[in-house]
Protein backbone atom coordinates (compact mmCIF):
# COMPACT_ATOMS: atom_id res chain seq x y z
CA UNK A 1 0.00 0.00 0.00
CA UNK A 2 1.26 3.65 -0.59
CA UNK A 3 2.63 5.48 2.32
CA UNK A 4 0.75 8.54 1.84
CA UNK A 5 -2.29 9.61 4.49
CA UNK A 6 -5.61 9.64 3.53
CA UNK A 7 -7.13 13.44 3.24
CA UNK A 8 -9.93 14.24 5.78
CA UNK A 9 -12.46 15.20 2.76
CA UNK A 10 -11.92 11.52 1.43
CA UNK A 11 -11.78 10.34 5.03
CA UNK A 12 -15.43 12.00 5.53
CA UNK A 13 -16.47 11.01 2.15
CA UNK A 14 -16.23 7.53 2.58
CA UNK A 15 -17.51 7.67 6.44
CA UNK A 16 -20.98 9.33 5.43
CA UNK A 17 -21.30 6.13 2.48
CA UNK A 18 -20.68 3.60 5.40
CA UNK A 19 -23.29 5.01 7.65
CA UNK A 20 -26.00 5.58 4.81
CA UNK A 21 -25.06 2.19 3.65
CA UNK A 22 -25.66 0.52 7.22
CA UNK A 23 -28.35 3.05 7.91
CA UNK A 24 -30.25 1.20 4.81
CA UNK A 25 -29.16 -2.04 6.06
CA UNK A 26 -30.61 -1.45 9.55
CA UNK A 27 -33.92 -0.03 7.64
CA UNK A 28 -34.52 -3.64 5.25
CA UNK A 29 -33.53 -5.39 8.77
CA UNK A 30 -36.53 -3.67 10.27
CA UNK A 31 -38.60 -4.30 7.50
CA UNK A 32 -37.35 -7.88 7.58
CA UNK A 33 -38.88 -8.19 10.99
CA UNK A 34 -42.03 -6.82 10.68
CA UNK A 35 -42.77 -8.92 7.90
CA UNK A 36 -41.58 -12.05 9.55
CA UNK A 37 -43.90 -11.10 12.69
CA UNK A 38 -47.20 -10.66 10.39
CA UNK A 39 -46.52 -14.27 8.83
CA UNK A 40 -46.11 -15.70 11.88
CA UNK A 41 -49.29 -13.77 13.43
CA UNK A 42 -51.40 -15.01 10.34
CA UNK A 43 -50.14 -18.33 10.52
CA UNK A 44 -50.82 -19.37 14.41
CA UNK A 45 -53.11 -16.97 15.09
CA UNK A 46 -56.17 -16.80 12.84
CA UNK A 47 -58.32 -13.86 12.93
CA UNK A 48 -61.22 -14.68 15.40
CA UNK A 49 -64.76 -14.98 14.66
CA UNK A 50 -66.93 -12.56 15.91
CA UNK A 51 -70.19 -14.12 14.37
CA UNK A 52 -72.21 -15.42 16.69
CA UNK A 53 -74.47 -14.89 19.55
CA UNK A 54 -73.42 -13.45 22.78
CA UNK A 55 -73.52 -16.37 24.73
CA UNK A 56 -70.41 -17.85 22.10
CA UNK A 57 -68.56 -14.53 22.79
CA UNK A 58 -69.00 -14.95 26.46
CA UNK A 59 -67.32 -18.16 26.32
CA UNK A 60 -64.38 -17.21 24.48
CA UNK A 61 -63.25 -14.95 26.20
CA UNK A 62 -63.73 -16.84 29.48
CA UNK A 63 -61.82 -19.73 27.53
CA UNK A 64 -59.17 -16.94 27.23
CA UNK A 65 -59.26 -15.77 30.76
CA UNK A 66 -58.40 -19.49 31.70
CA UNK A 67 -55.46 -19.55 29.48
CA UNK A 68 -54.10 -16.28 30.48
CA UNK A 69 -54.54 -17.26 34.32
CA UNK A 70 -52.67 -20.59 33.61
CA UNK A 71 -49.58 -19.10 31.94
CA UNK A 72 -49.65 -16.30 34.87
CA UNK A 73 -49.59 -19.26 37.29
CA UNK A 74 -46.55 -20.48 35.08
CA UNK A 75 -45.08 -17.38 34.62
CA UNK A 76 -45.13 -16.36 38.76
CA UNK A 77 -43.70 -20.49 39.50
CA UNK A 78 -41.15 -20.04 37.03
CA UNK A 79 -39.96 -16.63 38.54
CA UNK A 80 -40.36 -17.78 42.34
CA UNK A 81 -37.40 -20.89 40.67
CA UNK A 82 -35.38 -18.22 38.82
CA UNK A 83 -35.01 -16.35 41.85
CA UNK A 84 -34.64 -19.11 44.45
CA UNK A 85 -31.54 -20.31 41.72
CA UNK A 86 -30.14 -16.97 41.79
CA UNK A 87 -30.31 -16.52 45.71
CA UNK A 88 -28.49 -20.01 45.78
CA UNK A 89 -25.83 -18.79 43.34
CA UNK A 90 -25.09 -15.78 44.91
CA UNK A 91 -25.06 -17.58 48.50
CA UNK A 92 -22.43 -20.04 46.36
CA UNK A 93 -20.23 -17.18 45.31
CA UNK A 94 -20.07 -15.66 49.54
CA UNK A 95 -18.78 -19.03 50.21
CA UNK A 96 -16.34 -19.76 47.42
CA UNK A 97 -15.15 -16.25 48.37
CA UNK A 98 -15.33 -16.85 51.98
CA UNK A 99 -13.55 -20.35 51.16
CA UNK A 100 -11.07 -19.07 49.16
CA UNK A 101 -10.14 -16.43 50.83
CA UNK A 102 -9.83 -12.89 49.64
CA UNK A 103 -6.27 -11.94 48.08
CA UNK A 104 -4.76 -9.13 50.10
CA UNK A 105 -2.13 -7.00 48.75
CA UNK A 106 1.67 -7.22 49.78
CA UNK A 107 1.76 -4.68 52.91
CA UNK A 108 4.78 -2.35 52.34
CA UNK A 109 7.63 -1.80 55.24
CA UNK A 110 7.59 1.42 55.92
CA UNK A 111 9.96 3.23 58.60
CA UNK A 112 8.32 5.16 60.76
CA UNK A 113 9.76 7.33 64.05
CA UNK A 114 7.93 6.12 66.91
CA UNK A 115 6.82 9.81 67.23
CA UNK A 116 5.35 9.74 63.93
CA UNK A 117 3.37 6.27 64.90
CA UNK A 118 2.13 7.90 67.59
CA UNK A 119 0.49 10.83 65.71
CA UNK A 120 -1.03 8.11 63.20
CA UNK A 121 -2.62 6.23 66.07
CA UNK A 122 -3.95 8.97 68.05
CA UNK A 123 -4.27 12.36 65.11
CA UNK A 124 -2.90 15.33 64.80
CA UNK A 125 -4.82 16.97 67.14
CA UNK A 126 -2.38 15.01 70.38
CA UNK A 127 1.31 15.55 69.92
CA UNK A 128 2.89 13.34 71.61
CA UNK A 129 6.81 13.76 72.19
CA UNK A 130 8.71 10.99 73.65
CA UNK A 131 12.33 9.86 73.56
CA UNK A 132 11.90 6.39 74.21
CA UNK A 133 15.69 5.92 73.92
CA UNK A 134 16.45 8.06 77.13
CA UNK A 135 15.45 5.42 79.81
CA UNK A 136 17.57 3.40 77.76
CA UNK A 137 21.43 2.53 79.17
CA UNK A 138 24.51 3.57 78.04
CA UNK A 139 26.64 0.44 77.32
CA UNK A 140 30.17 1.04 76.49
CA UNK A 141 31.50 -1.44 73.84
CA UNK A 142 34.65 -3.50 75.38
CA UNK A 143 37.16 -3.96 73.03
CA UNK A 144 38.72 -7.09 73.80
CA UNK A 145 42.60 -7.06 72.12
CA UNK A 146 43.76 -10.69 71.18
CA UNK A 147 46.72 -12.13 71.33
CA UNK A 148 49.31 -12.47 68.14
CA UNK A 149 49.09 -16.05 69.47
CA UNK A 150 45.01 -16.64 68.57
CA UNK A 151 45.28 -15.18 64.87
CA UNK A 152 47.18 -18.11 64.29
CA UNK A 153 45.37 -20.52 66.31
CA UNK A 154 42.48 -21.07 63.57
CA UNK A 155 44.60 -23.88 61.93
CA UNK A 156 44.61 -25.38 65.08
CA UNK A 157 41.02 -25.39 65.29
CA UNK A 158 40.21 -26.33 61.87
CA UNK A 159 42.16 -29.72 62.37
CA UNK A 160 40.38 -30.17 66.08
CA UNK A 161 36.92 -30.19 64.05
CA UNK A 162 38.43 -32.78 61.99
CA UNK A 163 39.52 -34.77 63.85
CA UNK A 164 36.22 -34.88 65.65
CA UNK A 165 35.02 -35.75 62.28
CA UNK A 166 36.76 -38.88 61.82
CA UNK A 167 35.86 -40.21 64.89
CA UNK A 168 32.40 -39.89 64.45
CA UNK A 169 32.92 -41.29 61.00
CA UNK A 170 34.43 -44.36 62.67
CA UNK A 171 31.67 -45.39 65.24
Amino acid sequence: MSDKKMNTSRRHHLKSLILSIAAKWIDEEVNEIAAAKVAYLSENCPKPSLSGDQAALMEACKKMHSLIDKMDEERYDLESKIGKANKEIEDLRIKMVDVGGVKKPALKKVRMSADAMLKALLGSKHTVNMDLRAGLKQVKKEVKEEPAEAAGDWRKNIEDKADRKKMFETT
